[in-house]
């Protein structure tokens, strides 16, 4: 198994980026910066957690958002 050091997403599961942004975000936020109907109608980790992984699009969307926070944070600290 290769690591990867320079992949922040390396290792880190939809659901722990999920959670991750749920912590920084509300779900109304989310939407708000991911357009997503799973964020919006009716939310909840396992709806989107489903909808996720069979919807690549998304996922990116959602994979980037959790990167600039990320970033966001890092840079705060």
């Amino acid at each position: 198994m290769t690591t990867q050091p320079n992949n922040p997403l390396h290792g880190k599961t939809l659901l722990a980026i999920l959670e991750y942004l749920l912590d920084h975000y509300t779900w109304d936020e989310l939407f708000y910066r991911v357009r997503i109907n799973c964020f919006f109608e009716n939310p909840s980790i396992q709806s989107s957690l489903k909808f996720l992984r069979k919807t690549p699009w998304a996922r990116k969307k959602v994979e980037e958002l959790y990167l600039h926070t990320l970033k966001n944070a890092a840079d705060k600290a």
